[in-house]
């Protein structure tokens, strides 16, 4: 007889847990089921928008979120978003519409039928962290990272602006470190956690995010790091696609692995490495875990 979860969210992936960051969605599901989490896909969801919609045209970017979460609504649940750029979007949606009636009513006119904004949107680490708690998420251990030295990196959007995401401290989280030290991996202390690794500048400007990647990678690698974990698909990006590039313009070597924190917590959780989409990376975290006992 299958066990009854212990608690159940909708569910929005966005569009690079589909495409480009499947790992990061493959994880997060893995993880969620051994933990008897529930997740049920918003069906029919559509781009939040990311970064250009809302540089380009405000109410474009405002009706794309609303949308969502009108499709959300008739989902069970909190509104679980694991992409540091969608939650972004959607919380900054619930934000602007709140206190703006003027822009409401235009989109409501643009979607021509009333907004359903007053679900929780919630990052995967407050369900971890707040909702699931530490001390559970601590029992649910069944291999022990312990070993392991973790830079957690929080980039731009996941605490920032403070009153938008209220997710932690916008200025000195601490909520990556706690969740992940709750599987016993040990976290380092580092200048460039909250700092921008360049962003959607990838395409346009990549000398830029060469740049800003390579001091977060050196940072890293100046407190002893043996990885970086993240919770952006972007950020997993510029990290991890264009280290080697990076490599070749700085002239230092990193090899520093970059994983999504599902995939850690699953590896911490009893997950097979098999179903967690490590093979996937450029910089190949498996010798790291192989030299640490976790696989």
């Amino acid at each position: 007889m299958p066990t009854k979860n212990v608690l159940n969210y909708s569910y929005y992936p966005g569009c690079s847990l589909h495409a480009s960051a499947k790992e990061y969605d493959e994880s997060t599901q893995e993880l969620f089921k051994i933990l008897r989490i529930g997740l049920q896909e918003v069906p029919d969801w559509l781009c939040c928008g990311a970064t250009p919609a809302h540089n380009v045209d405000e109410l474009l970017s405002l009706s794309l979120c609303a949308k969502n979460l009108e499709l959300a609504d008739g989902v069970q649940g909190d509104l679980a978003v694991a992409c540091a750029a969608c939650f972004s979007r959607l919380k900054t949606a619930q934000h602007k519409l709140e206190e703006n009636p003027e822009k409401r009513k235009q989109v409501e006119y643009a979607l021509d039928a009333p907004l359903a904004m007053d679900k929780p949107v919630k990052h995967l680490l407050e369900i971890l962290a707040k909702d699931y708690g530490l001390e559970q998420l601590g029992a649910a251990m069944r291999k022990s990272l312990s070993g392991l030295k973790v830079a957690c990196y929080y980039g731009c959007l996941l605490t920032r602006p403070a009153e938008v995401p209220q997710l932690d401290c916008a200025e000195a989280p601490t909520i990556m470190e706690r969740v992940i030290e709750a599987m016993g991996a040990e976290t380092v202390k580092w200048s460039h956690r909250l700092e921008c690794c360049g962003a959607n500048f990838t395409l346009s400007r990549p000398g830029v995010v060469l740049q800003l990647s390579n001091e977060i990678l050196a940072s890293a690698q100046r407190a002893g790091a043996d990885c970086i974990m993240v919770a952006c698909p972007l950020c997993h990006a510029n990290l991890d696609i264009r280290q080697k590039d990076i490599e070749a313009a700085s002239g230092t070597r990193y090899n520093l692995p970059v994983l999504y924190m599902t995939q850690l917590l699953a590896l911490g959780a009893g997950v097979s490495a098999k179903k967690l989409g490590f093979d996937s990376m450029m910089v190949s975290p498996l010798p790291l875990l192989k030299e640490k006992g976790l696989v």
